[in-house]
């Protein structure tokens, strides 16, 4: 008989079958380990975190803080915010291993860093809120203006005292006084406009931006007291703020070129204008406006516009691209330019002007300005200047208040009348600034601009006006 026979693996399972069913030795071993490893790893960043918690909470070790050299603490003892220039000062790179001569060309390229940071940081606001408008907005679109405009001052004061132009000692306070009053202008809109919202989001931005503008000045203005400026290479030294030619000195300043006077005493009929503006279309243009439009942005030659006789309501901006723009009319009376905007129309004052010029070099002759907006409309102004080296000849400058804002850097005035049917303000606006009337008899002498001129007043004298520092 036969018996059945069991196969020897139904007896003996195979080894694949235990190491299915039981792990190698092997294999406990590298278990093992990776507990163990694991187990150091919670147990090291446990203390890991126990130490930077303890941090934390530690006072900020001084070897954090940069400690301000001794050519810092000189430096910044000149200015009125000293705490906040050592402070500045010890924390931009270069700082505390520069020379005191080396630090006023630092303080300079700080102070741009930082109104450059926050030129960009304030146009988020804009993109990050639903809500800015009416007067808010004005006051809004006013400190951006006026950001980009004293970064690009601090710009050329920087290459002026780096030695890459000729531009003078006197080119530079104007510049960076300059940047002072927009900062105050600024921040004057802002507070105008009564939006606490907004008025917060940029002083985030703005912070400590006026009290280093105005260290940046001291600085540079101690400096340059020294006939030598401390060192800091830049030309035309001996250029002083109220120079005088001796070829016409009873009518215009040092900085007004030949060729400009030339024009200035030229009447309308012979000048060989580049552009014409006539209302009935008899010209370039129909608008003064189109006119300024079509002028090459940084223009280095003279641009004569000439605007025939008519009333021309338009609000006019001379934007600071606009370089060297002459208006040339038919007569006071004759070519007028008149708009009404005020501040009852959600305009800040700085922007109600009928005629606004900041593009350097910028003369008007022989025409009217006016803003019409009656006495209820409070600040309407109808000439702004903020335009560096510019000329403002045998014009009428007609309003209620405010009627001329002389907003910064330098300016003259020749044969011109200011007329106020109800007020004149004669804003001068300028930190740091004295006003100089001379004319007829009446060489370069100081006088203090009145506050306010009475009814229907005038002001037919030659003015001049160019930043100064006092003191």
């Amino acid at each position: 008989m036969g018996y059945a026979r069991v196969d020897s693996c139904e007896l003996h399972p195979s080894i694949s079958d235990l190491q299915a069913t039981q792990p190698s030795s092997r294999n406990r071993r590298l278990l093992l380990i990776f507990c163990l490893l694991a187990l150091f790893l919670l147990i090291a960043s446990t203390t890991s975190l126990s130490v930077v918690l303890i941090l934390h909470h530690k006072p900020t070790n001084s070897l954090n803080v940069r400690t301000p050299t001794k050519a810092i603490s000189r430096t910044c003892g000149l200015t009125m915010y000293p705490s906040l220039c050592e402070k500045s000062l010890a924390q931009y790179p270069g700082a505390t291993e520069a020379s005191e001569d080396d630090l006023i060309h630092i303080t300079l390229d700080m102070t741009m860093h930082r109104l450059t940071m926050a030129f960009y940081g304030a146009a988020m606001v804009a993109n990050q809120s639903t809500t800015i408008n009416g007067r808010a907005r004005a006051a809004y679109d006013d400190c951006m203006e006026l950001l980009d405009h004293s970064v690009d001052h601090l710009s050329k004061s920087l290459m002026a005292v780096s030695g890459n132009n000729s531009n003078s000692r006197d080119d530079v306070l104007t510049w960076i006084s300059a940047a002072l009053t927009n900062q105050e202008t600024c921040n004057d809109g802002l507070e105008e406009a009564e939006d606490p919202n907004l008025n917060v989001e940029m002083q985030t931005h703005l912070k400590d931006l006026t009290e280093l503008v105005s260290n940046c000045l001291s600085v540079f203005a101690a400096a340059s007291k020294n006939q030598d400026f401390a060192g800091v290479p830049i030309q035309n030294r001996r250029r002083k703020l109220l120079e005088r030619d001796d070829e016409n000195t009873n009518k215009f300043p040092h900085w007004v070129k030949r060729r400009d006077r030339m024009l200035l005493q030229t009447p309308a009929s012979i000048i060989q204008a580049d552009i014409v503006v006539s209302k009935d279309g008899n010209g370039t243009y129909k608008k003064i406006s189109q006119a300024i439009k079509a002028v090459p942005d940084y223009n280095s030659r003279r641009t004569v516009i000439y605007i025939k006789e008519g009333q021309y309501d338009e609000n006019l901006k001379i934007g600071r691209k606009k370089t060297n723009i002459m208006f040339v009319g038919d007569g006071k009376g004759k070519t007028i330019i008149a708009s009404s905007r005020s501040v009852e129309d959600n305009y800040t004052t700085f922007h109600t002007a009928t005629v606004a010029a900041t593009g350097t070099g910028f003369i008007m002759k022989d025409l009217t300005v006016e803003n019409w907006a009656g006495p209820e409309k409070h600040q309407a102004v109808a000439l702004r200047i903020s335009a560096d080296q510019s000329v403002v000849y045998r014009c009428n400058i007609i309003g209620y208040q405010d009627t001329l804002y002389v907003h910064s850097k330098g300016n003259s005035f020749a044969n011109v009348t200011y007329m106020a049917l109800w007020i004149l303000y004669l804003v001068m606006q300028q930190w740091y600034s004295k006003t100089a009337a001379y004319g007829p008899g009446n060489p370069w002498t100081i006088r203090k601009t009145p506050s306010r001129l009475k009814t229907e007043s005038t002001l037919t004298k030659t003015l001049a006006y160019r930043s100064m520092l006092v003191g």
